[in-house]
């Protein structure tokens, strides 16, 4: 009897131990991507207000040009270090790609098809809260999750902001990507500093 203890002792220890080790952080990966958007909204809004140039429209390239590399980069050193990733990780990782390739082809058509001022900030702002808000579900921290609902009301605030006002939609697009990226994102390397793997 006190051998069995002694096993179910030592097999909870080294599940407690294997479970507190499975999760990849991808602490980085909200900042990497939240950084270079406020940066390429604000040249946006720069270039627009104060340059009066129209290439602006193209200026979102920036942002997978930055993120991308970054976030292979942070990937690839999570991934060497835990040796394996979640399927949480797994399903956020997919989420966030399908997320920038929508972005990515609602930047370009509406700068094709001139429909830039009328839609993109507030679909941009809607499919930045939406990924912040299912990234919190998925991997359960609330913060995340509340942050992504607020980003998500705040992209609403673009439709009212129209005609001579528009450009100022970049701005909205900067508070919603600071509130559900940048926020949730220290919050969890915060979180994870104090979490031993």
């Amino acid at each position: 009897m006190n051998n069995t203890h002694k096993e179910l002792d030592i097999i909870a220890r080294m599940r407690g131990e294997v479970m507190g080790r499975k999760e990849p952080t991808g602490e980085n990966l909200f900042l990497v991507w939240g950084y270079p958007t406020v940066a390429v909204f604000v040249l946006e809004f720069a270039a627009l207000m104060f340059l009066h140039k129209h290439w602006y429209v193209w200026l979102w390239i920036g942002i997978p040009l930055m993120g991308a590399p970054l976030m292979m980069y942070f990937q690839r050193k999570d991934y060497a270090r835990m040796g394996h990733r979640s399927l949480e990780s797994n399903i956020a990782l997919q989420l966030w790609l399908y997320i920038g390739g929508a972005s990515a082809l609602l930047g370009f058509t509406t700068g094709v098809t001139n429909t830039y001022p009328v839609c993109y900030n507030f679909i941009q702002g809607l499919l930045i809260g939406l990924g912040a808000y299912l990234t919190g579900v998925i991997s359960r921290f609330r913060s995340m999750t509340v942050c992504g609902i607020i980003a998500s009301i705040m992209a609403f605030a673009c439709l009212f902001i129209q005609d001579d006002l528009w450009p100022w939609q970049f701005l909205v697009t900067v508070m919603t990507t600071v509130v559900a990226l940048i926020i949730p994102g220290h919050q969890l390397k915060n979180y994870l500093k104090n979490y031993e793997f």
